[in-house]
């Protein structure tokens, strides 16, 4: 497990250099990301050539983090979990949901990377505090992350061996630049950075020149052989149900888990570039469109109007459609940005632009309080909110929305979910792994509009 003292600590940095460094002594790596979140999780994908897991203890039970810690651990040699904010920081005083606690629950010996611009002695008074705040944390030790020289970093790997126990494993020293580009919510992602391989390669030279690696691996907990894996079980449908996906550079906020959750429901997936397509595959029985940055393609996707025509008219002949964040933003009608205005699908009437700072970012519950497409009424879903869109304009009102927000923003006056159809359209973000709901309501969704289209027999 990898923690930091707050964030921006640099854990993902170490992340992803640590991940690709394990990865290039020909080593399967599974990386893991703790809490809500897709960009760092898209960066260890990257430097680990495979998916990156979400484990969150607020959207998810004990034992589905447990399960999916263990399932993806099968055929590779190291796993890494990044955790999110400070170690010890949860949703309450009392820490609930923090790495700490998803350490403990995995027992996992913890990796700590501290931040040491302007500090030399202090690191060892912080790391000393978080060895005694909980003794139940098995510290494995130290990253020194923004080492500026060689006497910075005797100074605090001498104050560290006089004042604590742990280990220093390795620095991250400071780099002239950025190796990940920032923006608002932090860093780029790495669908929208063409120099996304080179930057992974940059850490991975720092992380074999800078970091102890043997000691590294030495200080891993040990994980007994798994047992052999329980057979797949997915639902046999024929022909399958196929639900298209928009994952381009505009539409990339998506958990590994909700697509493997739909593909083990019987649903074939097709990947879908909004950017590029003329219009959508014809013999699509559902949609998924995911969150991501539209604003950041706002051009492309306005002059590609065969594409956006093409979606209405399968949204006006009943096609179930699931959109999240970006993608509710991609079904409004424009959104405005640097006072020029863009076209967007249509299908809501809604204007959108971005603000300077966050609309909401957190955990969130909301209540289905009216019929849609996916979630029977009177459902409960917990999930979260990560935008800085604005809806600037809207031809509605709050009651025609669906999902009442319990906590979070939603999409205005405490509420969320904009129907048109067997559209269902909201900023909340789901994760499948925590709410089997999401899956059982999409394929149900799907299965209906085949049945009636006559794509899939009433047998099926």
């Amino acid at each position: 497990m990898l923690a930091g003292l707050s964030g921006g600590s640099g854990k993902s940095v170490v992340s992803v250099g640590l991940i690709a460094a394990l990865r290039s002594r020909g080593k399967g790596v599974v990386p893991f990301k703790k809490g809500p979140d897709y960009i760092d999780a898209g960066w260890m994908t990257k430097a680990a050539g495979q998916p990156c897991y979400n484990l969150d203890p607020y959207l998810m039970s004990p034992a589905a983090i447990i399960a999916t810690f263990q399932s993806h651990l099968r055929g590779n040699s190291f796993a890494v979990v990044e955790g999110n904010r400070g170690i010890f920081d949860g949703v309450n005083p009392a820490g609930d949901y923090s790495t700490a606690e998803l350490a403990l629950q995995l027992d996992l010996p913890v990796l700590l990377v501290v931040n040491c611009t302007k500090t030399t002695r202090t690191v060892a008074a912080m790391v000393l505090g978080c060895c005694a705040f909980d003794p139940r944390i098995r510290f494995a030790g130290v990253i020194l992350n923004q080492i500026g020289t060689a006497r910075h970093e005797s100074i605090i790997r001498q104050a560290m061996e006089r004042y604590t126990d742990l280990p220093v494993l390795g620095i991250m020293p400071r780099l002239k630049q950025d190796v990940f580009p920032m923006r608002h919510l932090g860093v780029t992602p790495h669908q929208e950075y063409a120099a996304a391989d080179e930057a992974v390669a940059e850490l991975a030279a720092l992380a074999e020149t800078h970091f102890d690696l043997d000691s590294i691996i030495a200080k891993m907990k040990g994980v007994l052989p798994l047992p052999p894996a329980m057979p797949s079980v997915s639902v046999s449908i024929s022909p399958p149900l196929t639900i298209g996906v928009l994952r381009d550079a505009a539409f990339q906020f998506y958990y590994e888990e909700n697509l493997e959750a739909l593909k083990a429901a019987g649903a074939q997936l097709v990947m879908i570039d909004a950017l590029t397509s003329p219009e959508l595959p014809m013999d699509l029985d559902g949609l998924y469109i995911g969150g991501g940055f539209p604003e950041t393609s706002a051009q492309q996707l306005a002059d590609n109007a065969s594409f956006r025509q093409s979606i209405r008219a399968h949204i006006d002949a009943g096609l179930p459609v699931y959109a999240e964040c970006g993608g509710l933003i991609f079904l409004g009608r424009s959104i405005i940005l640097d006072e020029v205005e863009y076209p967007l699908v249509g299908v809501f009437p809604v204007t959108f632009t971005i603000a300077s700072k966050p609309q909401a970012h957190g955990y969130s519950i909301f209540t289905v309080e009216k019929a849609n497409s996916f979630y029977p009424v009177g459902t409960r879903i917990k999930g979260h909110e990560f935008r800085y869109s604005i809806v600037q304009q809207w031809d509605g009102v709050a009651e025609d929305l669906v999902l009442n927000m319990e906590r979070g923003t939603g999409f205005l006056d405490g509420r969320d979910g904009l129907v048109k159809n067997n559209v269902l359209a909201l900023y909340t973000h789901v994760l499948a792994a925590g709410t089997p709901q999401w899956v059982e309501g999409f394929m149900a969704a799907t299965r209906i509009y085949a049945t009636r289209s006559g794509a899939v027999s009433t047998g099926a």
